[in-house]
């Protein structure tokens, strides 16, 4: 496929500048992060997946203390279940800086700034006695930490080959959704044997071991190894653009451009879709099951909070799924195609066979939640959920990584991004009001069938993506 050049990309315009024996001398350089070190390499992916699952376990830790804050702050069900939603909305806010100020001042300022503030504002909302101040400290703590999650994909790419990036991908990938699960199993417990506030004060455990092994990682971001090595050398080296083709181009990757894919490009805006939709739906659990398990088996804090052990299988199989998929449908096509042109397409197959999962695990849940039937059906019944999410989820964005190129793949997961919070930060508020009226078995379907309408998009871009990529007005990696 003919890839279009983007002229105000400041990190291909400096690419482009650099002479072709430079660019040779690169790809050999041991500084380039695809020819480090095994050991170099899995202190990035532990310091990476460390910070994103103390990120994603902060999303849901709070949830079992929301009779807590009821009760200290005089407000309602769903005004204190705004302490989760906001955080997870902020999740989707901060990418939007934090994407295009790693290609500005690296990746590497970003991960170790965004844990040592995000930490700051967790402490803030562990000591206030106030409910605004709580929502603000949550707020900024999501918006500063978001960065950690959006950055990650970008120094994948930059340290691993294709051909080695979807195993890789898959284990960061699987941080994120284990920090949900395991969440409210460590809240439940922490909340009856202590209090809330010790939800916060756990989380600041995992951003501190996080922060450890963050300052053992190193600098992916190519332009700036290279800016280095050059210095190193004592050679010259292509100038940074002027400061307003750089904010131009800040704009465009943060605001202007995941804002056109949502709206103009179909394989952003049905991936987006799609992936929001399951998202919200994992978010509105944590409402979902205490209400459930409290309502039909009269379960207490701490049993509802082991429930979620389900969505930490389910996402282990999900792992092993694409791990799979990657051995025996990925790989195998590589020596059919020349090095790292492996059509996109292929990266779907997590995402065809997960998809079947969603609708099942979601009508399953719905209809064995009732008196006469154990409480382990639809306890069993959030894994094959769990396992197609995160299906979906790490297939779309391997799908997304390696049909863009440049920054466009940025602006691509910042749209990802903003809308898989945005609606995992929404369902949570309507959820028990959902279950209430419609009662758990169609509040439950009415999930399944948005699943269920959902699930032909991986099949259509697996068997249609070529043509649909063919008419991208975006650019295009193959």
């Amino acid at each position: 496929m003919k890839s279009t050049p983007t002229n105000n990309d400041p990190e291909n315009a400096e690419i482009s500048a650099s002479k072709p024996e430079d660019s040779l001398e690169w790809d050999l350089a041991p500084e380039n992060p695809l020819n480090w070190a095994s050991w170099k390499k899995i202190v990035l992916m532990a310091a990476m997946s460390a910070s994103a699952i103390s990120v994603s376990i902060s999303t849901s830790i709070i949830t079992p203390a929301r009779d807590e804050i009821m009760e200290e702050f005089g407000v309602s069900s769903t005004v204190a279940i705004l302490s989760v939603s906001l955080y997870v909305l902020a999740l989707g806010f901060g990418p939007v800086v934090g994407g295009p100020l790693s290609e500005t001042i690296g990746r590497y300022p970003v991960y170790l700034g965004s844990i040592i503030v995000g930490a700051a504002f967790t402490i803030g909302a562990g000591f206030t006695h106030n409910f605004g101040a709580l929502l603000f400290c949550r707020f900024m703590a999501g918006f500063v930490w978001a960065p950690v999650l959006a950055v990650a994909p970008g120094s994948l790419s930059e340290t691993f080959l294709p051909k080695a990036r979807g195993p890789a991908s898959a284990i960061f990938i699987l941080m994120p959704f284990l920090g949900p699960g395991l969440g409210p199993v460590i809240g439940s417990f922490v909340v009856t044997r202590k209090d809330w506030r010790w939800t916060q004060w756990t989380v600041l455990f995992f951003a501190a071991f996080s922060l450890l092994l963050t300052l053992a990682a190193s600098e992916t971001f190519h332009p700036i190894l290279k800016r280095r090595l050059a210095r190193k050398r004592g050679q010259e080296f292509t100038q940074q653009p002027p400061l307003a083709t750089r904010l131009r181009h800040f704009a465009v990757v943060a605001l202007v451009r995941p804002i056109q894919m949502l709206l103009l490009e179909p394989i952003v805006s049905l991936l987006c879709l799609y992936v929001a939709c399951e998202f919200g739906t994992l978010f509105s659990f944590f409402a979902a099951v205490p209400y459930t398990f409290g309502v039909v088996y009269g379960f207490s804090l701490d049993d509802s909070g082991l429930i979620f052990l389900s969505i930490i299988i389910g996402c282990v199989l999900g792992f092993l799924t694409v791990v799979l998929c990657d051995i025996f449908f990925y790989r195998k096509q590589i020596p059919r195609y020349p090095p790292h042109r492996v059509p996109p397409e292929y990266r779907l197959f997590p995402a065809m066979i997960g998809s079947i999962g969603l609708p099942i695990g979601l009508f399953w849940f719905g209809w064995s939640a009732r008196e006469g039937i154990s409480w382990v059906a639809p306890a069993a019944a959030i894994i094959p959920f769990a396992w197609g999410n995160l299906c979906v989820f790490v297939s779309s964005m391997q799908y997304i990584t390696d049909t863009y190129h440049g920054s466009v793949v940025a602006s691509a997961a910042s749209a990802n991004s903003l809308a898989r919070y945005g609606f995992a930060g929404i369902f949570p508020l309507f959820t028990i009001q959902m279950y209430e009226k419609l009662g758990i078995g169609w509040a439950s379907s009415l999930l399944g069938f948005i699943a269920l309408a959902l699930l032909p998009i991986p099949w259509v871009f697996f068997k249609y993506g070529p043509d649909i990529r063919a008419r991208s007005r975006f650019e295009m990696t193959l």
